[in-house]
């Protein structure tokens, strides 16, 4: 197997599963995300501000969003980030309307601007990460996606790769499972109970910050974080074992050369 190659970055021969994140890691669909959440958050601060006669500050789409709510679950990014603006708002219910101004309402609303997004644009995918994935799974390793989206299912539809993946845990998924989302490890570790590979023999791929604290945290062999924002020392900091820029770098170097 080229997985125990001695020249590749990572001895893939030591692992039987690779656990991947989405948006970022394999779709450029994180830039979706910030900006939708920048678009509800900037509307309920304005409005937030307005009623009392505070000023007006907007919500960053690059500080902001990989600090609170890049890599959490939807409801879990919305309390985050109102804490730090030191804003508390009812929970409400996940069935909550999006005009309503609760947790799950502000996190309803920014899920169908999402929806909206999706409908009517392509997805793209990270040409890299796919020739990964694709290498994997010819090589005998077992492969999936482990995502806080409720938007996963459409996502891959869309993006043509649902098939890649054996085993799928998104918000849906952690949502009726009861499952803490990142940086809790429950996620990952439940993509490795249903492909019954022990934590120790998997690898986790992410881009968050969060996403590398629960592979950590959850004791997985190797942790690879994907520096798509300049992050590299952050990632490295939260606990990431190898830091790439594009996750074609951790194929055969033959390979790796090759024209997408």
């Amino acid at each position: 197997m080229d997985g125990g190659n001695p020249n590749l970055p990572v001895d893939w021969g030591r692992y039987r599963a690779v656990l991947f994140d989405l948006d970022g890691v394999l779709t450029a669909t994180a830039k979706i995300h910030a900006i939708c959440w920048k678009r509800m958050f900037d509307s309920f601060l304005k409005r937030w501000a307005a009623e009392r006669k505070m000023s007006f500050e907007p919500f960053d789409s690059v500080r902001d969003y990989h600090e609170y709510v890049d890599g959490r679950l939807r409801y879990d990014g919305v309390r985050s980030f109102l804490a730090s603006r030191g804003i508390e708002l009812p929970d409400g219910s996940p069935d909550d309307s999006p005009e309503r101004e609760t947790v799950c309402g502000l996190g309803n609303r920014k899920d169908a601007m999402v929806g909206e997004i999706l409908a009517s644009e392509r997805v793209d995918v990270f040409e890299g990460s796919i020739r990964l994935v694709r290498w994997l799974r010819q090589q005998g390793l077992a492969t999936a996606v482990v995502s806080a989206s409720k938007n996963c299912p459409a996502v891959l539809r869309a993006a043509g790769i649902e098939d890649l993946f054996d085993q799928r845990i998104d918000g849906h998924v952690a949502s009726d499972l009861g499952l803490p989302g990142k940086p809790a490890p429950d996620t990952y570790l439940k993509a490795a109970e249903l492909l019954s590979v022990p934590p120790a023999e998997a690898v986790v791929v992410e881009d968050a910050i969060s996403g590398i604290e629960a592979g950590r945290n959850g004791g997985f062999g190797l942790v690879i974080g994907v520096d798509r924002q300049g992050d590299a020392e952050r990632l490295a900091a939260a606990g990431a074992d190898i830091v790439v820029r594009d996750l074609v770098e951790l194929l055969p170097e033959s390979l790796s050369q090759q024209e997408a």
